[in-house]
């Protein structure tokens, strides 16, 4: 039984005082299941059950884990406590035994910082020597476009490089609202060029480098590779986008559902990511541009072969897939894979995570793919 509020049900109900005694969310049901009983004198009546909507139970979150989100989701962004709030991830204990190297490539005048993962140490050493051209994995980090560092990302790059074993570029672009857009595109783009066309210390191979970002990250590769097709400087073979944000709307006009379903609650929300565009856009006028946001682009040919993962319970999850639909329609070979039950920035977690497991399970077979074309 499906009941559209509980004030049409206590209509219906002739006593003279009608009470909810309380409420329980069932692991069946994915809304709250109310037991009301009711009164007429000292007499009381048996309890009504009203449940919610049924659903799957593999669909369903604990209980316990919604409240904590709940709790944790809060709307607005101050920039500099969120910047705090992200920099202790920088206390990592396991960071001495990292195998890393910075390095830096110019964006016109500036140096922008990237810092290198190596799998092992033999990794280490093959990267430096001229004869060899490993596989490296172009990394732009999450944040909003506000918030991070490939400092705070240690440990999502350290295992990235143990997992694929591929070396990781994790690159340091400069964040708004120091730094508006293009600002941020511009220090990514110009890493990726310094590495396909072989002007980085390491040895690059193009055909061996994958271009990777999650979150803000996601959005800054797919415009890297749109970017590089349109002006033709170089053509990137493969992106792999993990829970990209790539529209320019995250209100009730947002043509996308998850934005509505997952937009509070989850931790990411759509008022976040709305306090995260008016930060990075240098003006209103950026939201049309399909650099800032590239699912707007009108044109999808010719875009590397790409790995789309996207979370359940996020409200960037329709546009991701949205990307995809669109890329496919254009041509592109793509993969797009929905991980059930997780929720934005989940790939943060560390490895013992089945969602991030399942993450390395669809990107290793992807680079595998890609290695053997």
């Amino acid at each position: 039984m499906i009941i559209r509020t509980d004030h049409e049900i206590l209509k219906r109900i002739t006593y003279e005082r009608t009470c909810v005694k309380y409420v329980r969310i069932m692991a069946k049901y994915d809304t709250e299941t109310k037991y009301i009983y009711t009164r007429k004198g000292k007499k009381r009546s048996r309890f009504i059950v009203i449940p919610g909507v049924p659903v799957k139970s593999e669909n369903t979150m604990p209980r316990a884990v919604r409240t904590v989100l709940h709790a944790l989701s809060y709307g607005g962004i101050e920039v500099d406590a969120s910047r705090k709030l992200a920099d202790i991830k920088k206390m990592d204990p396991m960071r001495i035994f990292y195998k890393t190297l910075d390095a830096e490539v110019y964006n016109g005048d500036y140096k922008v910082p990237v810092r290198l993962f190596f799998p092992n140490e033999e990794a280490m050493e093959n990267g430096a020597a001229s004869g060899k051209k490993p596989p490296v994995i172009l990394f732009f980090h999450g944040g909003g476009w506000v918030t991070e560092s490939v400092e705070n990302y240690e440990r999502v790059c350290a295992r990235m490089a143990q997992s694929t074993g591929q070396i990781v570029a994790s690159v340091e672009y400069r964040l708004a609202p120091e730094y508006r857009f293009p600002v941020g595109l511009m220090d990514c783009y110009a890493a990726a060029k310094v590495f396909y066309t072989n002007r980085f210390l390491l040895n690059t191979d193009p055909d061996r480098i994958t271009i990777m970002g999650d979150s803000a990250g996601g959005n800054l590769a797919a415009a890297v590779c749109m970017m590089a097709r349109d002006r033709g400087e170089f053509f990137p073979k493969k992106q792999i986008l993990i829970y990209p944000a790539l529209n320019n709307c995250y209100t009730e006009e947002s043509p996308f559902e998850s934005v509505r379903t997952n937009g509070t609650g989850y931790l990411l929300t759509a008022e976040k990511m709305e306090d995260y565009l008016k930060l990075y856009e240098s003006s209103p006028k950026d939201r049309q541009n399909p650099y800032f946001a590239p699912i707007l682009a009108k044109d999808f040919r010719n875009m590397p072969d790409t790995l789309i993962l996207t979370a359940e319970f996020d409200p960037l999850r329709d546009e991701g897939e949205a990307f995809g639909k669109k890329l496919k329609a254009a041509g592109n070979r793509v993969e797009v894979h929905r991980i059930a039950g997780a929720f934005h920035g989940y790939f943060a977690l560390g490895i013992k995570f089945l969602h991030v497991q399942e993450s390395f399970e669809y990107m290793n077979r992807f680079l595998e793919k890609e290695e053997q074309e």
